[in-house]
């Protein structure tokens, strides 16, 4: 049964330093994803923030001469406008350092420590200070490197307090086997059980006394909450949860009729996949539908991160090549769910291929010979004409049903590709029709309006399945068809031949064909800091 409704979310990022084309990656496929279940008339509700707490915040502060507080709110002033640049669709922006978040916090250990799921004690092992993650013995090696990001890891010892695992191995192995779409893809259930759970899993610590930058914890306040305990209660904080106004948190949370999605990176499956569940046993609540893991976007041969140095900036990206050309290139060129890499030469060559040389030139060439034949207006649908019309329409209609499959199973960029595949089905029926003859022959000119007529309403139906994608291209798109009113809405889709007897706007070039000799020197001064 389809869900009524939808809350989704993105992790929420620390603000250690500026975001990077990898934050954009994970927090524009998100966007995609809230934006095309509203497009189809769906409720959404879409979360991403900022998660500031934490030892490393509190160093870095030191560092650069501020309190932690001025530190983050610097830098998270960076996310807001950033996800202004890419057309982020937020409904909200969680913070851990607020007080609506904060309250929670403490009423949410609170509770756990009441129900004897957290306990006081002393914590010995190997910890990471910039992941801020204790490890054991065997998990950092005999070099003492952190699992999570190959840094060297410290001896530390510290009173704290922990959450009680254990007790909830059994039942989150039972929930992994009856909700199998839980946490996909498949390998990463595997890697937790394998990995993670099978070989023992420890008690959690839950709160630190090293620092003093987090959540006081009213039961002892020497204690701070512990950033992954602080971090994952964000998702139901932020809709009211244990607060005076829960309806949010009754709607898209606790509603069965509700779909709950995370969407994570590969390196904070762990605790979301493991630990968060837990948590949300131990307070009696639903756990989420399900936890998608993309991959990694790679730099060459190895993962982008701050503070390697090797990202690029996505605000001389935007404003270079167009926030459309961004969007489409993350959502397209890498498989969601899968690692992969950003180079300057797939970047040129993926807005090429499939925006300027194929859907571009295709609605340019429509325009104009419609335009020229025809006075500028659409012919009325007439069913099909030609010998290739039948064959274009199935694959419009194929494309919308395999498109809204793949979405609603966040297989994103595989439903995009179904999208570029009608285009380039109708740049081939250009080919197969010839239209420029037809229009020499005075007894073709009823085929010729069915050509003119079934590559504006192919040209329509993949500008409305790639509106959540390209969220400024597709008006323009439009305009140029001369789509307005009503045929502005999505389920048009579902009728092929509704567009026509409409005047189109001949505009200039969709998307321009970028000149590699030029733009690829370009971005790899950006991925050099050049610019």
């Amino acid at each position: 049964m389809e869900k009524k409704r939808f809350y989704i979310t993105t992790p929420i990022y620390y603000p250690s330093a500026k975001l990077h084309i990898g934050h954009a990656y994970c927090t524009v496929l998100t966007d995609i994803f809230a934006r095309y279940k509203r497009l189809r008339g769906f409720e959404c509700y879409f979360l991403t923030g900022a998660d500031e707490h934490g030892q490393k915040i509190e160093k870095n502060a030191l560092a650069a001469g501020k309190t932690p507080q001025q530190f983050v709110d610097e830098i998270v002033e960076g996310f807001h406008k950033l996800w202004k640049l890419l057309d982020i669709s937020n409904d909200d922006f969680i913070r851990t350092t607020q007080d609506r978040h904060v309250k929670v916090v403490q009423d949410i250990f609170t509770k756990m420590y009441n129900k004897g799921d957290i306990y006081l004690g002393k914590y010995q092992g190997w910890y990471c200070t910039p992941c801020e993650s204790f490890w054991t013995d065997t998990q950092v090696g005999p070099e003492h490197l952190c699992p999570d990001c190959g840094r060297p890891v410290q001896v530390a010892e510290e009173e704290a307090y922990f959450f009680k695992t254990q007790k909830y191995v059994d039942a989150l192995l039972k929930f992994y086997d009856e909700n199998p779409k839980f946490l996909t893809p498949e390998s990463r259930k595997n890697e937790m059980i394998n990995t993670f759970i099978k070989p023992g899993l420890d008690d959690l610590c839950v709160s630190r006394t090293s620092f003093s930058w987090g959540v006081p914890i009213r039961e002892n306040e020497k204690h701070v909450v512990y950033v992954w305990l602080d971090a994952l209660t964000n998702y139901i904080t932020a809709l009211g949860y244990d607060s005076d106004h829960p309806e949010l948190f009754n709607k898209f949370w606790q509603d069965p009729e509700c779909e709950t999605i995370h969407i994570l990176g590969a390196d904070i499956t762990r605790f979301h996949a493991i630990y968060w569940p837990m948590f949300l046993e131990s307070l009696g609540l639903r756990k989420p539908d399900r936890e998608f893991v993309h991959g990694l976007l790679m730099m060459k041969d190895s993962k982008m991160s701050k503070s390697k140095g090797n990202v690029v900036d996505p605000y001389p990206l935007v404003e270079h090549f167009g926030l459309d050309a961004v969007r489409y290139y993350l959502a397209r060129e890498i498989i969601f769910g899968q690692d992969g890499s950003f180079s300057p030469e797939q970047f040129v060559e993926r807005v090429n291929s499939d925006l300027a040389n194929s859907l571009g030139n295709l609605l340019n060439r429509t325009v104009s010979m419609i335009n020229k034949y025809f006075g500028g207006v659409i012919p009325a649908y007439k069913g099909c004409v030609t010998s290739f019309d039948g064959n274009l329409e199935s694959v419009a209609k194929e494309t919308v049903k395999q498109y809204e499959f793949l979405m609603d199973d966040l297989k994103i960029t595989e439903a995009i590709s179904m999208v570029n595949e009608l285009v380039n089905r109708a740049n081939k029926y250009i080919d197969e029709t010839t239209p420029w003859a037809l229009a020499k022959d005075e007894s073709k000119q009823e085929e010729l309006a069915s050509v003119m007529n079934h590559l504006a309403n192919s040209i329509y139906i993949a500008g409305m399945l790639l509106k959540p994608v390209l969220t400024r291209a597709s008006d323009k798109l439009f305009e140029q068809l001369g789509v307005t009113g009503d045929l502005l809405k999505y389920e048009n889709v579902y009728n092929f031949g509704c567009i026509e007897n409409v005047t189109v706007n001949k505009g200039e070039q969709l998307f321009p064909r970028l000149d590699a000799t030029i733009e690829v020197p370009f971005i790899q001064d950006l991925m050099n800091g050049n610019k």
